[in-house]
């Protein structure tokens, strides 16, 4: 079973959350913030991704440490559920329409961590979360995940649209990524024979 719990408590956030690969888009999703609630259900269900987070945060603060922080622990339960990455497909990639915007998210299950975000959100809040923790959030992610991911806005004009666009288009990119392809039977996907 490809799946991972991860459990990070800080003097900041305590955190536990659950992930099944080979889900089929099953969430509960309790952060504190009731935005990145409704980007993380999305992400499960365009993923097939059964996932559970609950979160208690400095929010009395801001929103940052615990989107910060659920962005580290989605990207270490990627990475332990993945283990070697043997058989997976490595590469995918979407474009994604969300009505006026159009998200172009790649990625590369490589073992090593690079975000390129290039998303001008035009305003500096979707109802109380901060849109500057947008990137925050996948910072941390590719971060512990050791991947290579990329993020264009190539068009919108709703903040909404926009960040719900690229967790949509995220999440299918990750799920074509880490699918097993059968043609591999369980090599490595690098001509160095690891990732």
């Amino acid at each position: 079973m490809r799946e991972a719990e991860i459990i990070r408590r800080t003097a900041e956030t305590d955190i536990r959350l659950r992930l099944m690969l080979d889900g089929t888009g099953k969430s509960e999703i309790d952060t504190g913030c009731g935005f990145l609630n409704h980007m993380l259900t999305l992400f499960a269900k365009h993923g097939r991704f059964d996932l559970e987070v609950k979160c208690v945060g400095d929010t009395d603060v801001d929103d940052h440490h615990s989107v910060e922080d659920i962005g580290i622990c989605l990207g270490q339960a990627f990475a332990q559920a993945l283990g070697d990455m043997a058989g997976i497909a490595r590469y995918a990639h979407v474009i994604l329409p969300m009505d006026e915007a159009l998200l172009l998210v790649a990625v590369d299950v490589s073992g090593r961590a690079h975000l390129s975000y290039d998303a001008a959100i035009p305003t500096q809040k979707i109802g109380d979360f901060d849109t500057e923790l947008v990137k925050e959030f996948w910072l941390g992610f590719v971060r512990k995940a050791n991947i290579t991911l990329h993020i264009r806005a190539l068009a919108g004009e709703n903040s909404h649209h926009i960040v719900e666009g690229m967790f949509k288009a995220a999440a299918r990119a990750m799920r074509g990524a880490c699918a097993v392809d059968p043609a591999l039977r369980g090599e490595i996907p690098s001509t160095k024979g690891v990732l």
